[in-house]
């Protein structure tokens, strides 16, 4: 099993904004006026509170995972309380979400995380998976903790409302272990909003080319088969099916490439159709699909 068996592609990242702390004076411009172009959430705090101090890593996590949809904006209502007097807050932690210049929404006390998210995705729609916690999946798996990895993606997939790369890189851990009917069961369960997803596509492509791969040899003995036959394309191809399952991906789409240079029409095209399965599989960003793109380009269009 390689690095490539795990390999997980976060969204692109997004530059961190730590919240504002804002006074009486700057809250027009740092909270009505910004929230004429986003959501800004403003935070009613006080140092003596348990539980602000509690509420605040959370919230300041899910308008993280927002990705600059939302702003938040703290103040410290010993300092400054007359607009938490204005707004009639009467306990804390409390959280008023302001747009188009106006209060729209608020809960009061450190709710549970789940019930923030829903808070927030109300007001802005999904929110992905937080980033922090794929990048932890992919630490775990580099550290070999597997059991782990699997455990937190397990808990990144029940969120609701469901994330797709979560249930992609579920499913694409459970092919990597060779647990193929379990990686078939969770992309048959994946809700129907998430099945256009070019991730759950890409993790749907690796189990159909891992269930391809595990009715054939292993590698070694198809490679001398393939040498025995040079002329068979089918060699050929369960060759590179092999080749993939094994994470030699450059290597495999050299066997399919040698098939499409030979007789680009064999099999219904099923070379060229067999590499673009490989492409979506390994996503559009991978070197051995970029490597792959580029010779076959050569041989279809030279």
């Amino acid at each position: 099993m390689t690095s490539n068996d795990f390999a997980i592609n976060p969204g692109q990242a997004v530059a961190e904004e730590a919240p504002i702390e804002t006074t009486t004076a700057r809250f027009r411009a740092d909270v009505l006026e910004t929230s004429m172009r986003r959501v800004v959430l403003v935070d009613f705090w006080a140092p003596w509170c348990g539980p602000c101090r509690q509420l605040a890593p959370v919230l300041e996590k899910l308008v993280k995972a927002t990705k600059g949809k939302v702003l938040l904006v703290k103040m410290n209502i010993d300092e400054e309380p007359e607009i938490a007097g204005q707004l009639g807050v009467k306990s804390i932690p409390a959280v008023v979400a302001f747009q188009r210049g106006r209060p729209s929404d608020g809960f009061v006390g450190a709710l549970p995380e789940s019930q923030i998210k829903g808070f927030l995705e109300r007001l802005i729609g999904p929110i992905e998976a937080d980033a922090d916690a794929l990048a932890s999946v992919e630490n775990l798996l580099a550290a070999g903790q597997i059991d782990e990895a699997e455990a937190l993606l397990t808990q990144l997939a029940a969120i609701k409302p469901p994330q797709p790369k979560a249930w992609a890189e579920l499913a694409r851990l459970y092919v990597a272990l060779g647990r193929l009917e379990e990686a078939r069961g969770l992309l048959a369960s994946t809700p129907e909003s998430l099945r256009g997803d070019p991730s759950i596509l890409a993790a749907a492509a690796a189990l159909e080319n891992a269930i391809q791969a595990s009715a054939l040899d292993e590698v070694d003995a198809l490679r001398q088969r393939a040498e025995t036959n040079p002329g068979d394309p089918q060699a050929l191809l369960d060759l590179a099916l092999a080749l993939n399952a094994k994470g030699l991906r450059e290597e495999a789409a050299d066997q399919l490439l040698e098939i499409i240079r030979r007789d680009r029409n064999w099999n219904d095209d099923g070379a060229r159709k067999q590499l673009v399965q490989f492409f979506e599989a390994w996503g559009p960003m991978d070197k051995a699909t970029a490597s792959a793109r580029k010779k076959l380009s050569t041989l279809l269009f030279a």
